[in-house]
């Protein structure tokens, strides 16, 4: 197993220093999903919620954050994105599972140190926006299984998470 690259030798936080890496295309691909009730779906499949257009709020709000995951996790660098996309996928009550909605964040850059977090930042905050444009007729919504899916680029090469 690796050892842990946010210490030092002394056990100190620290920011990494990446000016030696090399800059290379990189990706992170992120998933989460938001169950909730079968109405709440309805409303947000159909457009009516009385705040507006859910998952068009929830694409901004997921692409504002993967921006500014370096002001919100301490040691993360502050990073040139190339590319941001949500995509939203409505899933209808099953014999075995609620209605839900499933996010999966995709961002890019060209530099000396991956996007995993900016990837995970966009999925969190576009199912928060999520609960939070549908909380008035459902505060029983559950945020799930939020994971990096993939990651592509640098030293370390590919990471494809498994079932």
């Amino acid at each position: 197993m690796s050892t842990l690259t946010h210490f030092d030798a002394q056990g100190q936080a620290h920011m990494v220093d990446v000016a030696t890496k090399a800059a290379t295309h990189r990706i992170g691909i992120a998933a989460g999903h938001i169950e909730m009730q079968a109405a709440t779906l309805a409303l947000i499949e159909s457009g009516t919620a009385k705040k507006g257009d859910v998952l068009g709020i929830a694409r901004v709000a997921g692409i504002m954050a993967a921006k500014k995951t370096s002001d919100l996790i301490p040691l993360c660098h502050p990073l040139a994105l190339t590319r941001v996309a949500l995509d939203f996928k409505l899933c209808h009550v099953g014999e075995t599972q609620p209605a839900s909605v499933f996010c999966t964040a995709t961002v890019e850059t060209v530099g000396p140190t991956g996007v995993e977090m900016e990837a995970l930042m966009a999925v969190q905050v576009a199912l928060l926006t999520i609960y939070d444009m549908c909380k008035a007729v459902d505060r029983g919504m559950v945020m799930t299984d939020c994971k990096l899916l993939e990651k592509h680029g640098g030293k370390s090469g590919s990471f494809f998470a498994t079932a």
